[in-house]
Parts: structure tokens; C-alpha cells; sequence
């Protein structure tokens, strides 16, 4: 009853609180013309602090400018600000070598067309890093009148002058004669890198310190391959930062990162590189990677769009950084010309020990041969050399599977023998094999050997520069697919082409793997269908291989053709499998010492016996 009281009297509680309060609000309501009052001081507050915060945040909107209108420079002008004295002035500057074309427009002050000189495209077209309006490159930072702007909306004044050989062109957005933002460009004969250096003069009262000054660089990878999607997988943004690391965003898919002491950046587009280095690294940059390639389509134009942004910091209010651009081919022949800067480290080389036989064996290896053979012949060569290297290894494994072949019937009797006690036959099979000084994993040996040299040939041949469009009989260019007919359908996973190199390749792998497993192999229960997998790897490479690089697939087939003539003649010169089986019975008759390892897990197969047993 007691509980029931407390109730009623905690609502009545609760009514008398909720009616104060709704007698405090009646009279506390501000009048109509009151509440009018108010609302409108505060739409006053509020749009007084939007356009304060528009001034402060929001990169001003330079219209576009038709110079022979007054009206429009004028309003340009008034945009700019203080930047506003440098001539408003339409056109380009042309910095040039016997390697590289550069063209920097007055507007923004910046590379508006890059153009490799002694190079072409798949279709003979001159290989561009930069042109219709692909890339920008500016500034963006605040200044002391609350304007945010971006210099790739101001105008420069260009000149150009000479340092002995080397050209030098200075574009300079002025706010007096003797108060600028400069841009200064110095060309040498006959190298891809290019001096650059961004500084101001005089710019401490106008540039607000206190608001970031962002360098903000951003690139569309412009098409150079028959295949855009096997271009693009080699097409990726590198970076080298924290003291070194080498650091990349993903090949496959959007991508970004925040990297702090940032030494270069490269937009690697597959065998050209652009590159913005320093030997002062940048404290952070903010890197992302967008894919802009969805499917192999001859009308897809770009590859990847890269943008950076990196922070600059002032001293004593005004900007200084050396730097330098690299437009070119990422060639090691040319990028280990810049081993301050170690731009020969933005190669795909493959990571771990892969990558150093990759850059210091074959890299080395075939750029020797190449240089007084053909290149396909100097493919061959090398293949040879690396077989004839690893045919140690091929000994090792066919003995291996020789003696497996030769103890065949022996492991079938201890099989029937021993068919109700599995624990037992494979306690006397371990036996049979000690004694006959042979082991079933040694046959692995050989492939884990050439997992390495596997890898680090899948990197090299699509990424070497010194394949690019060099033809061998009917391929035309090594470093892509060899086309021996053009398909009007394309094919899941395979293409719209044949290529020849692949199927030859294929054929070689397949007679190749009958002879180390066709002979000794036998199904397993609840293992996978041997044979399948016998047919089916063939077929995959058959597959994989139709639009990878010709060079690759020629290796394999040498490789492989060379292979089966070593097993062959190992088979009818070297190895006698009567000798063997009678070595193999000599063995069985000496007593064999076992060693820690065979003698615990004869213990442990003994005692699971007897415990079976009990």
C-alpha cells in the first residue's frame, strides 16, 4: 500500500514540475515583433561569419579571362589582389634538348606539355607525359588580404637566359618590380632532369604565415601500350621516404597515403616516368592513386590519375626549395645516372630477393648480351646460361625420382601389405626409404630453387626498358604480347588475340611435367585428381600468358625445351636404373645411422603402435 502511494505521488510530482514549466515559457515568450528582431540579428551574425569564413577558407574564383576584354582583366585583377601587377599575358615558353620537349605556359607558370623526343607510342605516335591539360601543377596558399589562390590561376612573366650550356627560363608572378613568386627552370643538353626551383622575394607581408602553403600536383597517366590494362598494371605512384623506403600505391585500385620526409615522388606510367625530386625531402605529402581503367577498351585514353599534396614551410616568410623534374624512361641505364637522388630505385623490380636477383643478375646479364646479340637471340643465350646454372638441381631431381621409380613395386608390396594399418606401412615406408638413401621431398627441391628466379624473370621481362618495341620473328615488341591472329570476340581471362609464344610455351610445359610426374604418379585417397592437375596447369599458362609480355612466354618455352633435352640426356648418358636398384640394395644391406630427426619420429610412430595396440 505503501508502494502505492509513493507512485501517485511522484506523478503529482511530475504534473506540478511539467506545469511551472509551461507557466515559465508563456511567460518568458518573446513578443511576435521580439522573435522578428531577434531572427533577424542572428541571420546578421550568421552570414557575417560565412562570408568571414569563405574569406578566409575558399580559394577565390578567378573567371575566366578574355584578355581583349577590359572589363574581364579588370576583374581578373581584382581577384588576385596584389598579384594583379604582373601583365596579364597569354603564351608559352619552349625548353628543349636533343631528349625532351617542354613547353611552360605563362598561366600557372607551369609544364603544359611533356614530349619524349626519341620515342613513340605502340602506333608511332610521340610518347607525351603531359599534354592536353592531363597534369597541374601550383601553389595554393593565403595571403594577408584573407585571398586564397592558386598558381596555376596567376600569370607569369617569363624570361629566359643562360648559364653556359644550360638554359635557364625564371617565370615570375609579380606584385612590384622587385616582389615575386618565381618558378625557374634550367634545362641541360642532352639529360632528362631539370633543375627547378620555387622561391619568393619580398613576399613576407603579402603571404600569410599563418595559413598552410600547399604544393599540389596532380597527373593523368596518358596511354602508350596496344593493351591499356597490361599498362596500367605496371603503372603506379612510387615514392622513396623515411630515410629511404620505397613505397608504392596500389596497382589495382584507389589508393592513399600520408608519408612524412618524402625524398621524390614518381608517376610511373609502365616505361616513362614523371618525377619530382628534392635532395631536402618534404616533411609530409598526402599521395593518393585513382584507377580511371575499367576495362581493355582501345577508346580508354588514361591509366591512373596521381595527385600530391605536400605542405611548404617559409623562413622568415618567404619560400625556398631546389628541386628538379624528371620527364623520361625508366631505364636504369639512364636512372643510375642520378644516384644522389636514387631515382634508379622507382624501377619494378620485385620486392626481397627476388628484386636483387632481378637488378643485379639478370638486369646486368641480358643488357651485356643484348649489346652484340639480337635481342630475342640474347633472351636465348640467357636462358641457356641460367639452365645450364640450375642443371645441378635438375641431376639432383631426376635421381631423385629415379629411385622413387625403382622402389615403386616395394612401396606397392608394404601398400598391400600393410593395407589395414596405415601407421604401420608408413612407419616401414620411412624405413624402405631411409635405407634406400631416397626421399619423396627431394623432388621439391628443384621448384623451390626456381621460385626466386621464377619471379624475379616475371618482373623483369614486362618491366624491362631494354625490350620496348624490339621485334623477334613474328613478336613485334618483347616487352608485350606477340599477336598471331586477331580475334572479332574477346574472351574472358584470355583476350581478343592469339598469341603464339604462349601456346608454344605451354605445349613444352606440358611434355615437361610428364616426364618428372606423368611416370611416377599416382592417385591418392582424398588427394585432388593428379592428372587434372596435370592438363590443368598447361592450360592456365596457355591463358595467363596470352597478354603478357612475348619475351616471357620465349623464355619459358626455351626454358623448358632445354630442360626436357637435359632429363633426356641425363636419362640415356648419365643415369642407369639398374645401377641404381643395385645401389639401392647395397644400401639396404649396410646398417643406417639415423639421425636425431628420423630417430624421434620412429619413437613417436613406435609408440603410437603400441598404443594402437592397446
Amino acid at each position: 500500500m505503501e508502494e502505492k502511494k509513493f507512485d501517485v505521488n511522484t506523478i503529482i510530482g511530475f504534473l506540478l514540475i511539467f506545469g511551472l514549466f509551461i507557466l515559465w515559457f508563456n511567460t518568458t515568450q518573446p513578443t511576435a515583433e521580439e522573435a522578428e528582431a531577434q531572427k533577424a540579428e542572428q541571420e546578421k551574425i550568421e552570414a557575417s561569419i560565412t562570408n568571414q569564413e569563405q574569406s578566409a577558407n575558399t580559394e577565390a574564383v578567378v573567371p575566366s579571362l578574355n584578355l581583349n576584354d577590359s572589363t574581364a582583366v579588370a576583374n581578373y585583377k581584382g581577384t588576385i589582389g596584389a598579384f594583379g601587377y604582373t601583365p596579364a599575358s597569354e603564351g608559352t615558353t619552349v625548353l628543349e634538348n636533343d631528349l625532351v620537349y617542354l613547353v611552360i605556359s605563362n598561366k600557372g607558370g607551369q609544364i603544359v606539355e611533356a614530349k619524349m623526343k626519341n620515342f613513340v607510342t605502340y602506333d608511332s605516335v610521340p610518347v607525351h607525359l603531359v599534354k592536353d591539360n592531363n597534369a597541374t601543377f601550383g601553389l595554393s596558399f593565403s595571403t594577408s588580404d584573407n585571398r586564397v589562390l592558386n598558381t596555376k590561376d596567376l600569370f607569369f612573366e617569363p624570361t629566359v637566359s643562360s648559364n653556359g650550356q644550360n638554359t635557364i627560363l625564371s617565370m615570375k608572378a609579380k606584385v612590384s618590380e622587385n616582389n615575386f613568386l618565381e618558378y625557374r627552370y634550367e634545362m641541360k643538353p642532352d639529360d632528362y632532369l631539370v633543375d627547378f626551383t620555387i622561391r619568393s622575394q619580398g613576399l613576407s607581408s603579402i603571404l600569410n604565415s599563418d595559413k598552410p602553403i600547399n604544393l599540389e600536383w596532380q597527373q593523368k597517366g596518358i596511354r602508350h601500350s596496344k593493351s591499356v590494362q597490361y599498362e596500367n598494371r605496371y603503372t603506379r605512384l612510387t615514392y622513396n621516404h623515411d630515410d629511404g623506403n620505397i613505397s608504392k600505391l596500389s596497382e589495382g585500385s584507389d589508393d592513399e597515403e600520408e608519408e612524412v620526409d618524402v625524398k621524390w615522388l614518381s608517376y610511373r606510367q609502365h616505361f616513362f616516368s614523371s618525377i619530382l625530386a628534392t635532395n631536402t625531402p618534404f616533411e609530409t605529402a598526402k599521395l593518393s592513386s585513382k584507377n580511371l581503367v575499367e576495362e581493355e577498351s582501345i577508346e580508354t585514353v588514361f591509366t591512373k590519375e596521381n595527385t600530391a599534396i605536400i605542405p611548404l614551410n617559409t623562413t622568415a616568410g618567404e619560400l625556398s626549395y631546389a628541386m628538379n623534374w624528371y620527364y623520361g624512361p625508366t631505364d636504369i641505364a639512364v636512372l643510375s645516372k642520378y644516384k644522389e637522388l636514387g631515382l634508379e630505385d622507382s624501377i619494378p623490380y620485385g620486392w626481397g630477393i627476388f628484386g636483387f636477383i632481378n637488378r643485379y643478375v639478370f638486369t646486368p646479364a641480358y643488357s651485356f648480351l643484348s649489346g652484340f646479340l639480337p635481342f630475342g637471340i640474347a633472351i636465348i643465350v640467357m636462358t641457356i646460361l641460367v639452365r645450364l646454372i640450375m642443371s645441378p638441381v635438375t641431376y639432383k631431381s631426376y635421381l631423385s625420382q629415379a629411385k622413387m621409380k625403382v622402389l615403386k613395386p616395394e612401396i606397392a608390396e608394404l601398400t598391400e601389405k600393410y593395407k589395414d594399418n596405415a601407421m604401420k606401412k608408413q612407419q616401414e615406408t620411412m624405413k624402405l626409404y631411409n635405407k634406400a638413401g631416397a626421399s619423396p621431398m627431394s623432388g621439391c627441391l628443384p621448384a623451390l630453387v626456381q621460385l626466386p628466379i621464377f619471379y624475379a624473370l616475371f618482373m623483369f621481362f614486362p618491366t624491362s626498358f631494354a625490350l620496348r618495341q624490339k621485334p623477334f620473328l613474328w613478336a613485334e615488341d618483347l616487352s608485350s604480347y606477340d599477336t598471331i591472329a586477331q580475334l572479332p570476340f574477346h574472351i574472358p581471362l584470355y583476350g581478343d588475340h592469339v598469341s603464339l609464344f604462349p601456346i608454344l610455351a605451354s605445349i613444352a610445359i606440358f611434355f615437361y611435367m610428364m616426364m618428372t610426374s606423368g611416370q611416377n604418379m599416382q592417385q591418392q585417397p582424398g588427394m585432388p585428381n593428379m592428372k587434372f592437375i596435370l592438363y590443368l596447369s598447361p592450360l592456365m599458362m596457355l591463358v595467363f600468358f596470352n597478354s603478357y609480355a612475348s619475351g616471357l612466354s620465349l623464355y619459358y618455352f626455351v626454358s623448358n625445351l632445354i630442360t626436357i633435352f637435359i632429363m633426356l640426356a641425363i636419362k640415356k648418358f648419365i643415369l642407369d636404373e639398374d645401377k641404381i636398384h643395385a645401389q639401392i640394395q647395397e644400401n639396404k644391406k649396410k646398417p643406417k645411422k639415423e639421425n636425431k630427426f628420423q630417430k624421434k619420429m620412429r619413437e613417436m610412430m613406435e609408440q603410437a603402435e603400441e598404443q594402437k595396440k592397446k
